[in-house]
């Protein structure tokens, strides 16, 4: 909900406005228009501001750019995308993993890859992600929490319009492009074929086809 307060020594109001005053003062309490939430221990946690939050079908309503900036403090994600809205029942998210990081990991194991889409593919990729889920979902309300993570197989990428050159999401082409990937998630699917150019590690370019595995958190709904 909206994160409201008062206090002994809180403002009058604004300066020759009576009107911004009469919106965010009521009964000496003021509307701070930031989204949160409290947590067992008395904690408030801050999301959003209220109107950048997104409705769920549940009426709940979700901060998606709260929960992509969190997840991408993880040194194993580059990018995160957040699936949410009116007609959907719970959130999800796009993963794009960070290639160097996660290939670290990997060569430490002896986890075999020679791509990136073959890197987020692997069960082991998917598994370390979850962790970086898991840890977010913690901290959210069950109504709030991600339940369902796609790892992409590419990165996106401001040269196909995917983001703006500061690095910004492009979220309504995103949303176009990758439609069928968002409807198999959403429709209940395990997986989703896809084709797509790679970049080998020694930098030749080829097309190959592949299926992305759609991935439930459990536990998300608790």
């Amino acid at each position: 909900g909206e994160i409201i307060y008062r206090q002994p020594g809180i403002f009058l109001g604004y300066y020759n406005d009576s009107a911004k005053t009469a919106e965010v003062l009521k009964d000496g309490w003021f509307y701070s228009g930031d989204s949160g939430f409290i947590t067992e221990d008395g904690h408030v946690v801050f999301l959003d501001r209220v109107k950048d939050l997104v409705k769920l079908a549940s009426g709940d309503k979700l901060a998606p750019q709260f929960i992509e900036s969190r997840l991408k403090f993880s040194p194993y994600i580059k990018d995160a995308w957040v699936l949410a809205g009116p007609d959907r029942a719970y959130a999800s998210v796009i993963i794009i993993i960070d290639y160097d990081s996660v290939g670290r990991w990997a060569g430490q194991r002896r986890v075999a890859y020679t791509t990136f889409t073959e890197l987020s593919q692997r069960p082991e990729v998917y598994q370390l992600v979850k962790q970086d889920i898991d840890r977010i979902n913690q901290a959210l309300p069950p109504g709030l929490r991600v339940k369902k993570y796609v790892n992409l197989h590419k990165e996106f990428d401001p040269d196909e319009a995917e983001l703006t050159r500061t690095r910004k999401l492009r979220r309504t082409f995103v949303g176009e492009r990758y439609r069928e990937l968002i409807n198999a998630i959403y429709g209940d699917k395990t997986e989703v074929p896809i084709e797509a150019q790679v970049r080998y590690r020694d930098g030749r370019m080829g097309t190959i086809k592949t299926t992305l595995s759609i991935k439930s958190v459990e536990g998300a709904a608790r």
